[in-house]
């Protein structure tokens, strides 16, 4: 099972950044509410860690924990990023799920441009991807209910989806499935 970490060594993850080979990518997402956290995908943590020491995680969770809503128009597969980096992401907006929005529910493109960090619409693509993939976060059940309810109906699979999401909030997510200590 792949996991997701927190960890709260920046020196390390900048040293050891630079020793990654070519044709590989550390993955290192801050924490927007926790200064000195990065949320890292499995992968990330692997390769940091073969530099040296293990960096001890402050807290780890499965990345089946946070949930990802793909959808039925799902487009552009080949640039979509890596699940454990997009879930990465999404915590490090303490959100507990996130839905891909590229298109909306009549097949249109929709843009928009992030007001800033915390916005809960971001962009996010495969290093080296093609097309760019919009992702909205939820940090909560309730508001992933409301947004999908609207955005696609009611009576649809994305509001059925939101519905089924396990964690209320960021703090019932850390507190159903993360080890170690919570950031």
């Amino acid at each position: 099972m792949s996991r997701l970490s927190c960890v709260a060594d920046a020196d390390a993850i900048v040293k050891r950044r630079a020793l990654v080979p070519a044709g590989h990518v550390i993955e290192a997402w801050n924490d927007l509410y926790t200064p000195g956290h990065f949320w890292l995908g499995e992968d990330s943590k692997r390769l940091l860690d073969s530099f040296g020491d293990v960096i001890a995680p402050v807290v780890t969770l499965p990345a089946s924990a946070v949930a990802v809503y793909y959808g039925p128009q799902l487009t552009d597969l080949d640039s979509l990023p890596p699940e454990d980096s997009l879930k990465a992401r999404v915590l490090s907006g303490h959100g507990i799920a996130a839905a891909w929005i590229t298109l909306d529910r009549f097949g249109e493109r929709m843009s928009h441009e992030p007001k800033g960090l915390t916005d809960p619409i971001f962009h996010l693509r495969r290093r080296g991807g093609g097309a760019g993939h919009l992702w909205r976060l939820f940090t909560t059940k309730r508001e992933a209910v409301v947004y999908m309810a609207e955005a696609y109906g009611k009576e649809s699979e994305g509001a059925e989806w939101a519905e089924t999401l396990k964690a209320e909030d960021f703090e019932t997510l850390l507190k159903g499935h993360a080890s170690d200590a919570a950031p």
